[in-house]
């Protein structure tokens, strides 16, 4: 049996898909979701109605001293490409800095945290496998560094997240945003 493409909704801030099938996006034309605060800017490859089943997969926008997230390890495999930029990720209490095309592989259970750097923005994809369970938020001084860390090891992300600032919402970002010199 054929597999259907799937639909997608035009918002004045880009085309989101909102069903399960096969599609093509170009970032261009993309939703984006953003934090002021904290945690970057998102693509969101997939929709919340209907998540990739076996994988999760979103483009990450940091600004420079920006953390894509809280310092954690996950049960499952995950993957990170440097698109543009620079970052600097904080793995197993330590500092490494990445740049355009650098790709870590993050095998389940390996604590880590993605954070802007450089002198301007970056773009990570971010893929990994579903995490149904065993997601745990370790405290950590190098990650408390770039702002991080929880303050208390939790397993809950309810908890882990408490300080941080609402929800994510649309906005309109140019692709590409970097220059090819990036």
């Amino acid at each position: 049996m054929p597999v259907t493409e799937a639909v997608s909704t035009e918002t004045p801030y880009g085309r989101y898909v909102t069903s399960d099938g096969w599609f093509v996006l170009n970032l261009e034309d993309a939703l984006a979701v953003r934090n002021d605060e904290k945690g970057g800017a998102a693509y969101p490859l997939e929709s919340r109605e209907h998540p990739f089943r076996d994988v999760g997969v979103n483009v990450k926008l940091l600004s420079p001293g920006e953390p894509s997230c809280l310092y954690h390890s996950e049960g499952v495999q995950e993957g990170f490409l440097v698109l543009a930029g620079e970052c600097t990720l904080v793995v197993e209490e330590e500092e490494r800095p990445l740049r355009r095309w650098d790709y870590f592989h993050c095998p389940a259970g390996t604590r880590h945290v993605l954070v802007g750097a450089g002198s301007g923005p970056c773009a990570i994809l971010m893929l990994g496998a579903r995490p149904d369970v065993e997601l745990h938020y370790p405290a950590s001084e190098v990650a408390a560094k770039h702002g991080a860390s929880v303050a208390v090891d939790t397993d809950e992300p309810d908890d882990a997240y408490s300080d941080w600032p609402g929800e994510y919402v649309p906005v309109r970002i140019t692709w590409p945003f970097l220059s090819d010199e990036s």
